[in-house]
This record gives C-alpha cells, sequence and structure tokens, in this order.
C-alpha cells in the first residue's frame, strides 16, 4: 500500500467528537467528490463516488449518524485485472434544508460555489474541512522520493477557498492548473508536516517525520564524503605538481642548490609524496605549521617556473 493510501485509510479510521466537526468534514467530502441529482418530483440525491473502501465507509457513516439520512453504498467492480474497485455512496437527502447544512446551496435555493462560510467558523471545523478535501481528492508522494502532497478539483472558486483556508494555518499552499483540473499543493516538507498534523495523521506523520530525518542523514553524510573527496583531490593534485616542480630542479640545477630550508622540504615531499602539509610540517626540527610548508613549496614552484621559462627560450 502506498503512503497516501495507509495516510488516508489513517484519515478514514479517525472520528471526531464533535457534531460540528462532522457535519464539516462530510460536507467536504460531498463538495469534493459528489454529484448532485434532482429527479422531476424534486426528489434529491448525492452521489459521492471513491476508489477507498473506508472512505466510503465514513461518507456512509457522517450521513447516517450526523444528518440521520437514508444512504447505501454501492460496489462497482472493476472488470479489468489490476483495477481498483469503486464505491458509490448514495445520500437521500430530506430536503433543501439538508443541502443548506452541508453548503451546497443558500438560502435562494442557488448551488454554492466554494466553501460555505458558516461550516468553517471554528478552527476545528476547518481542520475537519481540509481532512475531508484530503481524503476525496488528495494525494500525498512517498517522502523517500520528493516531497508533494496535492488537493485537485474541477472547481476554481473551491480551490482558491482551500488554498485560503490552509494558508490561515501558515503552510503556504498554491494552485497550479492540470489540463481541466485545479490542484492545490505544497511542496515543502515543513508545511507538509504541519499539515498532516493539522489533519489528525498522526501515524503518517511519525513515519513521515522518520524518512525525513533518515534522507537528512544521508544527505548530509553524502555531503561530507562529496567535501572530503574534493578535497583530497586537491591536495592530491598539488602533491603531484609539487613533486614535478621538485624534480624538475634536481634535474637541472640539482636539490643542493637550494637554500637549506627549501631542500629540507623537497627532500621530505620526495620521500613522503603522500604526506598532508601538517604532516609534512610535523617532521622538520623545529616544527613549522601548514602555512610556513606551503610558503616553502610555493618559493619552490617559483623556481621550477623560471627554470621552465630558461628552458623554453633556448
Amino acid at each position: 500500500m502506498s503512503f497516501s493510501a495507509t495516510t488516508k485509510d489513517e484519515l478514514a479510521r479517525l472520528e471526531s467528537k464533535k457534531k460540528c466537526c462532522e457535519l464539516a468534514e462530510l460536507a467536504s467530502l460531498v463538495r469534493m467528490d459528489g454529484t448532485l441529482q434532482i429527479s422531476a418530483n424534486q426528489k434529491y440525491s448525492l452521489n459521492v463516488v471513491t476508489e477507498s473502501a473506508p472512505v466510503a465507509r465514513k461518507i456512509y457513516n457522517l450521513a447516517k449518524r450526523r444528518l440521520h439520512l437514508p444512504a447505501a453504498i454501492v460496489v462497482r467492480r472493476k472488470l479489468r485485472l489490476k483495477k481498483n474497485n469503486s464505491y458509490l455512496v448514495k445520500i437521500y437527502p430530506h430536503g433543501v434544508e439538508d443541502l443548506q447544512k452541508l453548503g451546497l446551496i443558500n438560502q435562494e435555493g442557488e448551488i454554492l460555489s466554494g466553501i460555505s462560510k458558516t461550516l468553517i467558523k471554528r478552527r476545528c471545523d476547518q481542520k475537519a474541512y481540509l481532512r475531508g478535501a484530503f481524503l476525496a481528492g488528495g494525494s500525498i508522494s512517498n517522502p523517500e522520493g520528493n516531497y508533494h502532497l496535492e488537493i485537485t478539483t474541477n472547481d476554481l472558486a473551491l480551490a482558491e477557498d482551500i488554498v485560503g483556508l490552509m494558508n490561515k494555518f501558515g503552510l503556504k499552499a498554491k494552485i497550479s492548473a492540470r489540463k481541466n483540473f485545479h490542484v492545490v499543493y505544497l511542496k515543502e516538507s515543513d508545511h507538509i508536516f504541519e499539515f498532516l498534523a493539522l489533519i489528525g495523521a498522526y501515524q503518517a506523520l511519525f513515519e513521515f517525520e522518520n524518512i525525513r530525518i533518515l534522507k537528512d542523514m544521508r544527505n548530509q553524510v553524502n555531503r561530507i564524503v562529496n567535501c572530503e573527496t574534493a578535497n583530497l583531490n586537491k591536495t592530491v593534485d598539488a602533491a603531484v605538481r609539487q613533486l614535478e616542480n621538485i624534480r624538475l630542479i634536481d634535474r637541472t640545477i640539482g636539490l643542493e642548490s637550494l637554500p637549506d630550508n627549501l631542500y629540507q622540504i623537497a627532500r621530505l615531499r620526495l620521500d613522503h609524496p603522500d604526506f598532508s602539509l601538517k604532516e609534512l610540517g610535523e617532521q622538520l626540527n623545529p616544527k613549522i605549521g601548514k602555512s610556513g610548508v606551503n610558503h616553502r613549496l610555493r618559493r619552490i614552484e617559483e623556481i621550477a617556473e623560471k627554470i621552465q621559462t630558461e628552458i623554453g627560450r633556448e
């Protein structure tokens, strides 16, 4: 099961202790995944389709418990292999008042655009509405890869209201267009972590955080290794260049022609080609630091460059 599916499974089993929160969550689920049908004799029905059995059960239970509405679940079995079943939850409102409670129509009987403000007056209702929106149209990528959480809807006004709701909690959500849909998304791991906490997905949150910590540790180790490798390569390149300079001087004017302090460091480099500057300095008597060793090797390099220039003139 994917990380997204396990997160939804956890949320679908979460029960709210407040009636207002249950209503907000049900309203969100219906608004995101539902369609309203009106028969010729003015009978209403709401059809909510989902591919998640736990989500279907939640919609059914909320409709029965919160609004005391007749409801039924129809399983649609897919004939193709590896295709998930889908679940149709049919809810039968008693009248216009039930549709108004769900934020689907206003007092004038017109279809509402966006989220009804009466459903999200309290912070707990706002969290419940976001939980329903994620259950209905959300997904989250496996945190071992890229961090990405999104909620998809074909209603721009609803997408804008969801963004506004998420940003009330400082999540910095954004909207992008994808074909005929509007995608509300989060890309920062901290914001995804906060969103999971907000909607009550605590098991998913702990797993997300564990994976994030491991990823950060691996990345840090890789950075250190890469840095050390780069430094080692620089040290090796410098040592090779120093050896070439010393051997050029030895072939042409002889190392004995060098001042005593340069002769000592040249002999040490020839004897210990793999030593660092610090290790070379510790072999001298008296000992000198890295900067002192580097200064002497730079002087040897200048002498070698002069010799090379003179050879080029001949």
